[in-house]
């Protein structure tokens, strides 16, 4: 159950940093577009790059042992480092998810290949999914457990970030309650890296 845990609150802290792909996913939503297209892309996409990542991360670690050590170092200081930026964001209050109301409609075809495109040509989603979550992943005492967590955490936050869109504008578009949320964002990062970094020195 911990590691299920620590994958879904890895997962959902990593998707919400990645600002611009939920700015477009919730304009989109918010405008009238196929929320069940969007939820799917985005939702399959992060899956797939999570079962990559984690098995790729696995097969590397059978050729290259010191490999997942110094990936583990990587993740802790990526994660402090995500960690500080949320911090920032709080306590300067420079977040905010603004939305456009004013978003041209597209076709089911033309959507999915806009969000397609908009999350895997972001370089910060490989980063987040194949580098850190894979090989945290396997860092972590019961990996699968680990793995179904983080792809739990896309399912729930595109699934409901889609559905709820319409309710969602008052409460997103807050300064104070993100300032809040960079808040929590920050506590979870910085909590999962202090384990992770346990783990490893018992080890």
């Amino acid at each position: 159950m911990w590691s299920l845990l620590s994958g879904f609150g890895l997962g959902l802290s990593l998707i919400v940093a990645i600002g611009g792909q939920n700015i477009w996913v919730l304009s989109q939503s918010m405008a009238g577009a196929n929320r069940l297209i969007i939820a799917a892309v985005c939702i399959l996409c992060d899956m797939l790059l999570i079962l990559l990542g984690v098995s790729f991360i696995g097969q590397l670690q059978g050729w290259l042992p010191p490999l997942v050590p110094i990936l583990t170092v990587a993740g802790v200081l990526m994660l402090l480092y995500l960690a500080y930026g949320s911090a920032q964001r709080a306590i300067q209050g420079s977040a905010g998810l603004l939305t456009n109301e004013h978003v041209q409609r597209q076709s089911p075809k033309m959507l999915a290949l806009t969000a397609l495109g908009i999350t895997l040509l972001n370089p910060h989603v490989y980063l987040d999914t194949v580098v850190l979550i894979g090989s945290l992943a396997n860092a972590d005492p019961l990996p699968a457990a680990f793995t179904i967590g983080a792809c739990f955490a896309s399912l729930v936050w595109f699934s409901a970030l889609t559905a709820f869109a319409p309710k969602l504008k008052i409460a997103l578009s807050s300064p104070l309650r993100w300032r809040l949320f960079d808040g929590l964002i920050a506590l979870i990062l910085s909590f999962i890296a202090l384990q992770l970094a346990l783990n490893a020195f018992k080890e």
